[in-house]
């Protein structure tokens, strides 16, 4: 799942254990998200959305070849 967390992130000026002491997670979470290693679990993308005011579309876009949905 390719994401914009390291682009938000760093639009905000704070480091990966800033955010991740935000989001109540490690900063290797955060640092494993942004390299795309690990997809956070539904209830902590609805928190990084609700941190940076964004849906989690707008966040988060599945990189395997579904089409969109209806």
């Amino acid at each position: 799942m390719r994401n914009r967390l390291k682009i938000l992130r760093a639009q905000r000026k704070w480091s990966q254990s800033v955010l991740g002491d935000k989001l109540n997670v490690s900063r290797q979470t955060i640092n494993a998200i942004e390299a795309g290693r690990y997809d956070p679990s539904l209830p902590l993308a609805f928190r990084i959305a609700r941190l940076f005011e964004m849906t989690i579309e707008d966040i988060f876009e599945c990189d395997d070849d579904l089409p969109p949905g209806p």
